[in-house]
């Protein structure tokens, strides 16, 4: 079992604590079939030459950074290769902050970032940074090879409105820690934030290797999420790759697996 990054360095008035969600997106990243599912993907060919081009990792709403960082730091194991790029991103400036912390932590980084610091040896990948931004607004068209998102999913009556343009309402929202009320209110079915991640999809994935995680709780009528991804305009794949172990309750969780092909 691959250890979880520490956050003991996080304040969690501020910031997203991981819970099971966090926890079910490491498990099923690190299962068996996923594992094998990316480094067929992503790593060495058959004569143990590398890709072209480094994979793009991105996480949409890092929270703390645990997943983004237990992406990063077991790359070798996770992907088959250790020369990933990682980029983090959240409307919270303090989940920001704290995000490039837990990274440089799991990555065993010991100087301020990692950008200047030394490659360290074990297969960890590189953190390129955690910007602010709104989902996917920082990232250029198809660029993306591997996109995670942990959506704010539960349903409520309104999604708060704050956006990185919105710096005054933005600082007055940290300053009264209801920056996490973004983190979780995800509106009617608790699908307003996550709809306009999946309209931004077919044009931040990589056409040829990108791919989607995106976790649903059981409001947010999962099934019906599927076909509709599947009636988008290309052929569009969506499996089912983890789920918690609830049976009852909106609670129960799933995580999607999205791309291109049929």
């Amino acid at each position: 079992m691959l250890p979880t990054p520490s956050t003991i360095h996080v304040d969690f008035d501020r910031v997203y604590e991981p819970a099971e969600d966090s926890f079910l997106l490491l498990d099923t990243l690190s299962s068996t079939n996923e594992v094998s599912f990316l480094t067929e993907r992503f790593g060495r060919r058959n004569n143990g030459a590398t890709r072209s081009t480094p994979p793009l990792v991105v996480e949409i709403g890092t929270g703390s950074g645990v997943v983004l960082a237990f992406l990063t730091a077991h790359a070798e194991t996770l992907f088959g290769i250790s020369d990933i790029l990682s980029l983090g991103i959240d409307i919270n400036q303090s989940a920001c902050k704290a995000s490039i912390q837990t990274v440089e932590k799991a990555c065993g980084s010991v100087t301020d970032g990692l950008r200047d610091a030394p490659r360290q040896e074990g297969g960890t990948g590189f953190l390129l940074t955690a910007v602010i931004g709104d989902l996917t607004s920082a990232i250029h068209p198809g660029s993306v090879d591997v996109l995670i998102f942990n959506p704010p999913y539960v349903p409520t009556s309104e999604v708060p409105t704050a956006s990185p343009a919105d710096g005054e309402k933005l600082a007055c929202l940290d300053a009264d820690s209801d920056m996490l009320s973004l983190s979780y209110a995800g509106g009617i079915d608790g699908m307003e934030v996550t709809n306009r991640l999946l309209e931004q999809l077919p044009s931040v994935l990589n056409a040829d290797r990108g791919i989607a995680y995106i976790l649903l709780c059981k409001q947010n009528k999962p099934d019906e999420v599927t076909q509709r991804i599947r009636q988008w305009d290309a052929p569009w794949r969506v499996d089912v790759v983890g789920q918690s172990g609830r049976q009852g309750g909106w609670e129960k969780l799933q995580i999607l697996r999205i791309r291109r092909g049929s």
